[in-house]
């Protein structure tokens, strides 16, 4: 059996932003979403971290508490999502399914741009479950 791939994580990315409530949708906008398998050295070393396992997401742009409107526009925020950590993570838990870690990443990641808690994020996660 072969690990999911990089398309296999997209698709799942995909799929739990479609489930997320369409005002979340709304506000996060034109987030951007890559799928790559490890972040880069350079943001390793920003963040500290010796292993590329450590990192499974990353939020890239100017979240919406901190943009000014007498500035210009900043470029699109990204969300990375990092497949090998992610992976890693899933298989050390072995209590969550892998679509729900990515969900989870995913919609950490996305609350960074609007500047929410790790509880409200857990409530919009939530939401967006099926058995909701």
């Amino acid at each position: 059996m072969k690990p999911p791939s990089l398309d296999d994580v997209a698709a799942m990315a995909e799929a739990a932003w479609a489930a997320l409530p369409p005002a979340f949708q709304r506000m996060a906008g034109d987030v951007l979403i890559r799928i790559e398998d490890f972040a880069e050295d350079e943001i390793l070393k920003d963040f500290g971290m010796e292993s590329p396992f450590e990192l499974s997401g990353l939020y890239v742009g100017v979240d919406l508490t901190q943009r000014s409107m007498m500035e210009p526009l900043p470029a699109a925020p990204m969300v990375f999502l990092y497949r090998r950590a992610i992976l890693d993570e899933w298989i050390e838990r072995g209590d969550v399914a892998l679509a729900d870690l990515v969900a989870h990443v995913l919609v950490h990641e996305i609350g960074h741009h609007f500047g929410l808690t790790d509880e409200a994020m857990d409530a919009i996660l939530e939401e967006a479950s099926p058995d909701h």
